[in-house]
């Protein structure tokens, strides 16, 4: 069962964000715990869920500079087993990088890493239009990168 989370448990998931290849005694140096407690904090954390995975985050620019396009999808009506046959497509693209429902007069928001804008373009027509349910889509192509974090704030604003 969850004991909610201390202000140390905080700093911890905090550090974390920042750079997971720290070892316990590091993190703990950085929170002001001695490694035991941090080490069990750490393994809570886990347990609980509050840390799902560590991953490590690729500089695009090496990787042949990906662009980064956001499209939204207009879907028509869709039965329990079509939905569940969009949702596995849809994890099995990888080049779809983040999925979500949204609200208005669109139904679907993804984020795909395309290499240029005509592989794009053939992606859209030969993947995304043939996926499951979709009517039309709509895309917004990325031209910088102006902030990119995937740290969730974890003080002010947030009640944990």
């Amino acid at each position: 069962m969850s004991e909610g989370l201390t202000a140390f448990d905080i700093k911890i998931l905090e550090v974390l964000q920042k750079d997971a290849s720290l070892s316990t005694a590091e993190i703990a140096e950085r929170v002001g715990l001695s490694q035991s407690p941090c080490w069990r904090r750490l393994q809570r954390l886990r347990e609980e869920g509050y840390i799902s995975r560590q991953v490590a985050i690729l500089n695009r620019e090496k990787l042949n500079n990906v662009i980064f396009i956001i499209s939204t999808l207009k879907m028509s009506t869709l039965t329990d087993e079509q939905r569940r046959e969009f949702l596995r497509k849809i994890d099995a693209i990888p080049e779809i990088l983040e999925c979500y429902t949204i609200f208005g007069d669109r139904d679907v928001m993804i984020k795909v890493a395309a290499p240029s804008m005509p592989w794009y373009q053939t992606f859209l027509t030969d993947v995304v239009l043939k996926l499951p349910g979709v009517l039309d889509a709509q895309s917004i192509v990325t031209l910088a990168e102006l902030k990119h974090t995937t740290a969730i704030p974890l003080r002010g604003n947030l009640s944990l």
